[in-house]
């Protein structure tokens, strides 16, 4: 287990350096900052103290050595637009997407899990078939247009939730800061939780076929109480890995679905920096997502090696085979 975690450690590192350079260079290659700070009919001085003033007259090399040093020193830089520090803005708006995230993960979840297991354990019942499609349907639906449907439905129809925004004064009153992530939290948990819950299903179908289920049950085990000894360990598994990705893309869909609802979180961050060509503000946010999809990968290779010994016994396996050979 210490040498595999020292491989997937590497390979981690690996991951992230090589993010590093990829976002560092497509940035720089998509346009140059100057051009949206100057007014129109800037003179050739003042577009070079512009550059200047930014950092960007000189070789890429050099650019990317500074900003390798500053990384080094947990500093994602400044913003060429408004000169705040990058990372405290990334903290600040995360009050807004990480509980935002979070509360839609953990209802996809709710959501999936008995979803996936009926689909799979009545797939033959005219309910188990409906299960099935729901969640066909509901992972194909772009989350934008989930969002847009549930502003029409529940929000300028019904009048039951705002359309969107969040308090000014922030989780100083949470039950305000809740009731104003309520649809954005249900958006992203409809089509998540719609996406998980048919790998739930493809889970559960595997564990249900297999010969030691069966066996459990020839000796006087119920149907509960066999698959919640011997299943759910085995279905599990399969499944950790896919929570992680599905963490990811939720953490993703915030992202989106912030701009849908107004949120200001890390959505709209990235979508002004975008706008502004506000080379810092992107690089801070896109690295700061790239390392916790890295991160979440990382934690579930971990865990699924704990949980299943299958996993561990083939590498030793292998290990001896090499030795032997």
């Amino acid at each position: 287990m210490g040498r595999y975690l020292l491989r997937r450690t590497g390979l981690l590192l690996l991951a992230f350096a090589l993010a590093v350079v990829i976002l560092f260079v497509v940035l720089r290659l998509l346009g140059n900052p100057v051009f949206a700070l100057i007014s129109v009919g800037a003179t050739e001085q003042e577009i070079a103290a512009a550059a200047a003033r930014l950092g960007v007259d000189r070789p890429i090399p050099v650019q990317f050595l500074d900003y390798v040093v500053q990384l080094a020193r947990l500093d994602l830089g400044t913003s060429f637009t408004n000169n705040l520090p990058v990372g405290d803005e990334i903290l600040r708006r995360l009050n807004v997407t990480l509980p935002l995230t979070l509360l839609a993960f953990l209802l996809s979840v709710v959501i999936a899990v008995p979803v996936g297991f009926i689909a799979a354990w009545r797939s033959r019942t005219w309910y188990g078939t409906a299960f099935s499609a729901v969640s066909q349907l509901g992972g194909a639906i772009p989350v934008f247009w989930v969002g847009i449907l549930l502003v029409t439905a529940l929000a300028l129809n019904a009048r039951l939730f705002p359309a969107g925004g969040f308090p000014r004064s922030d989780w100083e009153d949470p039950g305000a800061a809740i009731f104003a992530l309520t649809l954005p939290v249900l958006t992203i948990a409809i089509v998540s939780g719609s996406d998980l819950a048919r790998y739930v299903r493809s889970a559960t179908l595997d564990v249900l076929g297999q010969q030691y289920l069966r066996a459990a049950r020839a000796t006087g085990q119920s149907f509960a109480g066999a698959f919640v000894r011997h299943g759910i360990r085995n279905g599990i598994v399969p499944v950790i890995s896919i929570l992680a990705i599905q963490l990811s893309t939720t953490f993703v869909g915030a992202v989106i679905v912030e701009r849908v609802f107004a949120l200001p979180g890390l959505g709209d961050m990235l979508l002004v920096g975008i706008q502004e060509q506000d080379f810092p503000s992107v690089q801070g946010v896109l690295l700061f997502s790239t390392t916790l999809v890295l991160l979440l990968g990382f934690v579930a290779d971990v865990i699924q090696r704990l949980i299943d010994p299958r996993l561990r016994a083939s590498v030793s396996g292998n290990r001896m085979a090499r030795a032997a050979a």
